[in-house]
């Protein structure tokens, strides 16, 4: 197919056979003329297994969101979640303290993953034991908002108020929103069976997120 995702025998990751991805820009680009080693066909969650194994990759925060009283399947839906993303290496962004927070930086930890936490508090100390990187933002619930816009993409695990104001935010700033358990549907929002059809939708979405955007450093 046109556009299908395939690992070259130099080991950079094509799509179809008109571009290749920047790793660390997390950008695609056209491949040029001459003739791409011979390769392999992968999946999107393969490909960023692939990335993150080359230690090339920018370190992609994704936001996991869910009530702070979780029940035991949204907690262990979340710390399973949280070992699958921290695997891909991928950056686990959450509210740093209990419930699905603290099962997903379990996971996430448990998995060799950089656990970030944003804070609702002004002390640092209010984060979960497995959040590696706290940030004590001092803005109360209006921190809901800094991990939706932080984060490039949201995973919902279960829904209460906070957590639908994240979702609602996630969709105003226009990032794929993916719900697991008993997450409420909303317009936008796309609902996943299961943890592992989450990080699949997730990786998909990720590559898709990809660009060519110039920065003040690409224009001097």
């Amino acid at each position: 197919m046109e556009d299908a995702l395939w690992i070259d025998g130099e080991g950079r990751l094509r799509r179809g056979a008109g571009l290749v991805l920047d790793p660390w820009r997390w950008c695609w680009q056209p491949a040029g003329a001459a003739v791409a080693p011979a390769g392999a066909r992968v999946t999107p969650r393969a490909a960023i297994a692939h990335l993150g194994r080359g230690g090339a990759m920018r370190h992609l925060p994704v936001g996991v969101i869910g009530p702070r009283n979780a029940t035991p399947e949204q907690a262990a839906t979340a710390e399973a979640l949280g070992a699958a993303l921290g695997g891909l290496g991928l950056v686990v962004v959450c509210g740093g303290r209990g419930g699905v927070m603290a099962a997903v930086a379990r996971g996430a930890r448990a998995a060799g993953g950089l656990t970030v936490g944003i804070l609702p508090g002004p002390d640092w100390r209010e984060a979960n034991p497995d959040i590696a990187l706290p940030i004590a933002t001092g803005l109360g619930e209006a921190r809901n908002a800094v991990i939706a816009r932080a984060a490039v993409a949201l995973i919902s695990v279960g829904h209460s108020l906070g957590t639908l104001t994240e979702v609602g935010f996630g969709l105003h700033f226009g990032r794929p929103v993916i719900g697991l358990c008993d997450t409420r549907p909303l317009e936008g929002l796309v609902m996943a069976g299961s943890v592992d059809a989450a990080v699949d939708l997730l990786c998909g979405a990720l590559l898709d997120l990809a660009g060519c955007h110039k920065t003040d450093s690409d224009t001097g």
